[in-house]
């Protein structure tokens, strides 16, 4: 007798893997070091602090300017008033709504898993129009966890209906915490390699690697029938 099988989850990173929000994380970190008459910083400096939320983000700002550590609490304070609302200048990469349109109307249950704080997260979400695509969305302060922690991860795949200790389904992600919190979790790990990781792509471990959203579901499919 053929037993049909239900598609199994699918959960997204969001910044680096969605949406490219570098330009206003970048925007947003700098209005803030000028507030200090703190030398602005680079896009490309930006972009090689981001993946592990926004405590990380700027622990390691500070690191690179100079700034006082006991000034952290009011820098990451003065940046989340800029930041909880910033979409001007994110954008979506191409492909993704398709994609995640193609995947939602073949069954498969949609799930967000991001350091990205939950309030800019949903903000994001909803500027793009695409929120009402997943199920569950898990942001940096959801948990006392943070990605590549696999709990935050674990939580979404069990609000997906998942095993939350042995969930079989599939992690897409761009950074090297997405793949450490892939490989924690026990799930095949999607990498899009357009995103914000540091480390060749040889050098990672993933089930496929793919730079092109266009290519996802057939890759989602290949995976998920092996999770």
């Amino acid at each position: 007798m053929n037993v049909c099988l239900a598609p199994r989850p699918v959960i997204f990173d969001l910044d680096g893997t969605l949406i490219d929000s570098v330009p206003d994380i970048h925007a947003c970190v700098n209005a803030v070091l000028r507030l200090h008459n703190i030398r602005p910083l680079t896009l490309d400096q930006v972009r090689g602090f981001v993946g592990g939320g926004v405590d990380l983000l700027w622990q390691k700002i500070s690191g690179a300017t100079g700034l006082p550590r006991e000034a952290h609490r009011d820098l990451v304070a003065s940046f989340m008033t800029r930041y909880h609302g910033a979409t001007n200048l994110t954008r979506l990469y191409p492909h993704v709504t398709e994609a995640l349109g193609v995947l939602a109307d073949r069954g498969y249950p949609l799930g967000i898993c991001t350091n990205k704080p939950l309030g800019p997260t949903q903000k994001v979400l909803d500027h793009f129009g695409i929120a009402q695509l997943f199920r569950v969305v898990i942001g940096g302060d959801s948990l006392p966890q943070r990605k590549p922690d696999p709990a935050p991860l674990r939580a979404a795949f069990a609000a997906l209906g998942a095993d939350s200790e042995q969930p079989r389904g599939v992690y897409v992600g761009d950074s090297e915490f997405d793949e450490e919190c892939a490989r924690n979790t026990g799930v095949p790990f999607l990498l899009f390699t357009r995103g914000y990781r540091k480390t060749p792509v040889e050098q990672m471990t993933h089930q496929a690697a793919f730079d092109d959203f266009a290519t996802l579901p057939l890759l989602v499919e290949e995976a998920a029938a092996i999770a």
